[in-house]
């Protein structure tokens, strides 16, 4: 019987600490003994830096421009512990379609069977999720991830971004497309953060897989060119990711979300707006009669 290799796409919005994470998983999974392809699907290219000491790699699409074809093993590179490091890259400034460099980089690798050859354990990509379309939502609708994460703050943006991920899945969930694993909560150093993800997650009918705090830990690993994982093993941080991995192993059901329509979604962030301004001046208050 063929071994199942686990495929997992990590969605979130351009700056929300998508790659950040995705990076420490893929060495948090790597250092448990997993053997990991983390397969960066940003046209910045930047998905895999950290695993390889700051550098950057040649994307596919770079390698297939300048070459014309191109052999799998000429854009795979080996990072921290042995992790397999691919940058789908993108098109030229100005010129075609940002998600192509993801459907081209998918369909070598599927052509040439490398995931089997290469027997892995995890394929993680790292996809941009402020737009679910074209080459973006290949992981998705094509059914090559098994289970979607997204990574999300509490800021509005990124919970936006989130649920036009949730309708993308949604969409493609009855032609095979891959399902949602939740949501990896991002920058969450406040209880009114936690709060609103929670609620955020209740509305759509899904679950957060793990809180991850804003920590300097992490600036500091990254000015180094490193992961957490790897240069600050020992760090509460690097704990919070190895939490994460060991929730990524054992995950197994994925599930239909139930995305908010956008009026919804304007209704629900003004109510927590108000919320906010309630709490903000409970807060003054207190203070000003505690003599604070």
């Amino acid at each position: 019987m063929a071994k199942k290799i686990r495929q997992i796409a990590i969605y979130g919005k351009g700056g929300i600490g998508k790659s950040t994470t995705t990076s420490n998983l893929s060495a948090a999974l790597s250092a448990a003994g997993f053997r990991v392809m983390q397969f960066g699907c940003d046209p910045k290219a930047d998905s895999t830096s950290t695993l390889r000491n700051g550098t950057y790699i040649p994307t596919v699409l770079d390698t297939l421009r300048e070459k014309g074809r191109v052999n799998a093993y000429d854009v795979i590179y080996e990072g921290f512990n042995g992790i397999y490091c691919v940058e789908a890259g993108g098109p030229a400034p100005g010129v075609g379609c940002a998600g192509r460099g993801i459907i081209t980089a998918v369909e070598l690798f599927r052509q040439q069977r490398i995931f089997e050859e290469l027997d892995l354990d995890f394929v993680i990509y790292d996809v941009l999720g402020d737009v679910v379309c074209g080459g973006f939502a290949v992981p998705i609708r094509e059914g090559i991830a098994q289970h979607v994460f997204t990574v999300s703050s509490s800021d509005f943006m990124s919970i936006y971004a989130s649920n036009n991920l949730f309708r993308g899945i949604k969409k493609y969930s009855n032609s095979g497309g891959a399902l949602l694993g939740g949501i990896i909560a991002n920058s969450v150093n406040h209880g009114y953060s936690r709060e609103i993800i929670d609620d955020f997650a209740a509305r759509t009918k899904t679950q957060v897989v793990q809180y991850v705090p804003r920590s300097i830990t992490v600036t500091q690993s990254e000015l180094q060119g490193k992961t957490t994982i790897e240069a600050a093993p020992d760090s509460q941080q690097a704990q919070i990711y190895r939490q994460l991995a060991e929730r990524i192993i054992s995950h197994e059901e994925s599930k239909v979300p139930s995305p908010l329509e956008q009026d919804e979604l304007r209704r629900w962030a003004a109510e927590w707006s108000d919320k906010l301004l309630e709490l903000e001046s409970g807060y003054v208050t207190g203070g000003i009669q505690a003599g604070i």
